[in-house]
């Protein structure tokens, strides 16, 4: 079969799938749509404020409906986080003191919590420099929580666990909410003042609970990523029990202003429907990792997770065994992208990764990956990850030619 028939075949095998996604989309549509409907929400609450941003009404109502929508008690929501990564810095920040211990339990944190946390790079105010210590909990052999050592694992000295719920760049399964209960569970179990702090992104809408919903003291994520609706243009949020909230807004601005400052500049309107926008934008995206995972399956790649397997996340990673694939798959993706098609993706320096990337990213969001959007690092085993999608069709054109560039598993495509 070209290209055209294997995606064709696909669609047909995925059809109970795309429809109990869809039955999924509306379920967390309603909940959207009750947070706003209890709120009042009106044109009003669309109108911005300048300087430091007092009394900013549309501000202050769309935290309440943002806490509402994600199961939590309180949440901040601001135009100012730069990314998911400086929102994250802020909850881990505004949490920890020196002495404290943090420990991560999910394995490896993703490549850009590495400096914050002060495992590479060095004098730029990583939590080891103020003295906040950290542990590790490896995963098992077979890439999941390492359940059995994990209540062991916790300490009277260990003040906040760290739970990565999306795989990363790495090959493990990304977390359930489900998962997300059990490790609270154990957590608490074992100190029950240890603060559970779930690392969201690519995360929300993929169910019906959040994280705060099933015991998680605190989470945080980016808006251009799910929770945006892929026409949010900058920002990120924190969200659940409101005194640590409000502990993650004074890193953010500074001790006494906390979430009462930060103008939100003519964005509340576009931070309103983004979030209206997302539930769709993300069942979208799990329509296209479920048809990008049952093509490259049948071409013989690894792919994680399995074609018919639930989704955790909108990222979808496929084993592609070359340099030369992982370029050749990301330069398809540009190709058929909306902005910057004309661009050939290369191997680059990236702050805050280890490894160069090579980024397909042709969206109207600079970074964006709730539209979609492929990239990898240039290590083996040379993974690439699919993220996102604003609807399932884009993904299904753009795949076309990305079976075509790096053709089956057993093909040779070396540099």
């Amino acid at each position: 079969m070209n290209s055209v028939e294997q995606l064709q075949a696909a669609e047909q095998a995925l059809f109970q799938i795309f429809s109990g996604i869809d039955a999924q989309v509306k379920q967390n549509l309603k909940r959207v749509l009750q947070a706003f409907r209890h709120h009042r929400i009106g044109v009003h609450h669309f109108a911005s404020v300048s300087g430091y941003g007092h009394d900013d009404l549309g501000r202050q109502t769309l935290d309440q409906v943002f806490a509402q929508v994600m199961q939590a008690e309180a949440a901040a929501v601001r135009v100012q986080f730069v990314s998911g990564t400086h929102a994250i810095a802020c909850a881990l920040f505004g949490v920890l003191r020196p002495g404290d211990e943090m420990l991560a339990v999910a394995g490896s944190p993703y490549d850009t919590l590495e400096e914050v946390i002060g495992l590479r790079g060095q004098s730029q105010g990583s939590l080891s420099e103020f003295g906040i210590r950290y542990r590790q909990l490896d995963l098992t052999s077979e890439g999941t929580v390492d359940w059995s050592a994990l209540g062991e694992a916790v300490k009277d000295s260990t003040r906040l666990v760290l739970i990565q719920r999306s795989c990363g760049y790495s090959w493990r399964p990304s977390l359930s909410i489900t998962d997300i209960e059990k490790i609270v569970h154990l957590v608490k179990q074992q100190n029950p003042n240890t603060i559970c702090f779930v690392d969201n992104c690519y995360g929300e809408f993929i169910e019906e609970r959040e994280p705060t919903s099933v015991g998680a003291d605190l989470m945080a994520g980016s808006l251009i990523k799910n929770p945006g609706g892929t026409i949010v243009t900058a920002g990120g949020y924190v969200a659940g029990r409101a005194d640590l909230v409000e502990a993650a807004a004074c890193r953010l601005t500074a001790p006494g202003i906390g979430s009462y400052g930060g103008a939100t500049f003519d964005q509340n309107r576009l931070l309103f429907q983004g979030l209206f926008l997302a539930p769709q934008m993300v069942g979208e995206a799990m329509k296209g990792n479920h048809l990008t995972a049952y093509v490259f399956n049948q071409l013989g790649y690894p792919v994680n997770p399995q074609p018919m397997a639930p989704r955790r996340d909108v990222i979808q990673a496929i084993q592609l065994g070359s340099p030369k694939k992982l370029i050749d798959f990301c330069r398809a993706i540009q190709q058929h992208s909306p902005v910057g098609s004309y661009l050939e993706p290369i191997p680059a320096e990236m702050h805050g990764y280890e490894s160069q990337l090579v980024m397909a990213g042709g969206t109207f969001i600079d970074g964006s990956t709730s539209e979609f959007s492929a990239d990898g690092p240039l290590r083996e085993p040379y993974v690439v990850f699919c993220q996102g999608g604003t609807h399932w069709t884009h993904v299904a054109i753009a795949l076309e030619t990305a079976i075509q560039a790096v053709g089956p598993a057993d093909s040779v495509n070396r540099f």
